[in-house]
């Protein structure tokens, strides 16, 4: 009984991940003209600035940015920050409180969380500036 419980609950939480994936129009439509800081474990980890042409600007909030472009794979959003970076796939949901990112080819990743929006792109001065 219990074996039948955990594999109905698993099916169900792997349909609803399946249905709830964001599509590259949806993921543009609820990300483009903002700026999304994510967070992992309780603690803010980076912000990605959202663009035209999916255009995008990804900080650790280090004063460095770099800027790239996402493309949809699938059901998975990709991130090119040019040739020196290994491509980025993810898997964007909705979740209660903004979006949920899950790192493609690692299962046992820890997920990262929407912790807030701003409508301003990031600002990257660098570390350098005035140097």
């Amino acid at each position: 009984m219990r074996l039948t419980v955990f594999l109905l609950l698993s099916f169900s939480f792997s349909l609803a991940r399946a249905e709830s994936t964001l599509t590259g129009e949806a993921f543009d439509a609820f990300t483009k003209g903002h700026t999304l800081y994510y967070s992992q474990n309780g603690t803010i980890y980076g912000a990605e600035s959202y663009f035209d042409n999916a255009r995008v600007r990804w900080s650790f909030l280090d004063g460095n940015c770099i800027f790239g472009q996402w493309y949809q794979e699938g059901e998975l959003i990709c991130f090119d920050y040019g040739s020196d970076l290994a491509v980025q796939c993810w898997r964007f949901f909705k979740g209660e409180n903004g979006l949920v990112a899950q790192f493609d080819g690692d299962d046992d990743s820890v997920p990262l969380y929407e912790a807030f929006r701003a409508p301003s792109p990031l600002e990257c001065p660098g570390p350098d500036v005035g140097v």
